[in-house]
C-alpha cells in the first residue's frame, strides 16, 4: 500500500521527472525531444532488507553533511551521472536551502528504523524507487529516492526530503454555534 507523499512539499533534487518521462541533455539543449514514454510498469525490486537501510541511511546522510557544511559537491559526485550533469552543487544549495535555513538535523536517522510506505520497486527505465519516513517526535523525516543502475550499483538520480509533523494533526475544531437569542416573553400575572 502507498502512502500519498505528493501532498507533502518536497524539495526534490530529480534529474528526471519520473512521472514525465527524462529531459535529456539534448533536449535541453535545443536538440530533438525524445519520446515519451509508454506507462511505466513497476517491479519488485531485487534488493534485500539490508541493501535498502544502506542506500536510505548513506544517502540521507551525504545530504546531511551537505546543509552542515554548506558544501554539495560530494553529494552532487556519488550520484548517478545523469543527475550530476543537471544538478551543480550551487543548484543543489539552493534547493536544500530550507532545510539548511532550519538547520535540520538528519543524524537521528542512524538509530532510527525506517518506515516504508511502499515496497522498493523498479520503474520501467530501470531506476529504483524507495520512500518513506523515520518517525520521531516532535518531528519525522519523509523520504523519497530514485536510484539509477551504474556499473553494478544504484546510485543517486533523484533525492526528496520533508520534515514533518510525526503524528496526523487533527482538524481545526469548529467555531462554536451561536445560542439562538431568546425573544422576551410577556409577563405573566
Amino acid at each position: 500500500m502507498r502512502r500519498d507523499l505528493s501532498t507533502r512539499p518536497f524539495r526534490l533534487a530529480l534529474a528526471a521527472l519520473v512521472t514525465a518521462g527524462c529531459v535529456s541533455v539534448a533536449e535541453a539543449e535545443g536538440g530533438p525531444k525524445p519520446e515519451p514514454p509508454a506507462q511505466q510498469e513497476f517491479q519488485p525490486a531485487k534488493i534485500d532488507k539490508n541493501g535498502v537501510l544502506i542506500l536510505v541511511r548513506s544517502t540521507l546522510i551525504a545530504l546531511d553533511q551537505a546543509n552542515k557544511t554548506g558544501n554539495y559537491t560530494v553529494l552532487r559526485d556519488i550520484a548517478a551521472p545523469g543527475f550530476a550533469v543537471v544538478n551543480d552543487p550551487a543548484r543543489l544549495a539552493e534547493i536544500f536551502a530550507n532545510l539548511r535555513r532550519d538547520k535540520t538535523d538528519l543524524s537521528g536517522i542512524l538509530a532510527l528504523e525506517p518506515q516504508l510506505v511502499a515496497v522498493p520497486d523498479i520503474n520501467a527505465n530501470g531506476m529504483l524507487h524507495i520512500s518513506g519516513f523515520f518517525p520521531s517526535a516532535p518531528t519525522q523525516i519523509n523520504f523519497e529516492l530514485l536510484f539509477a543502475p551504474v556499473n553494478g550499483q544504484w546510485r543517486m538520480f533523484g533525492l526528496g526530503v520533508n520534515v514533518g509533523a510525526s503524528a496526523p494533526t487533527p482538524p481545526a475544531a469548529p467555531p462554536p454555534a451561536k445560542k439562538p437569542e431568546k425573544k422576551a416573553e410577556p409577563a405573566k400575572n
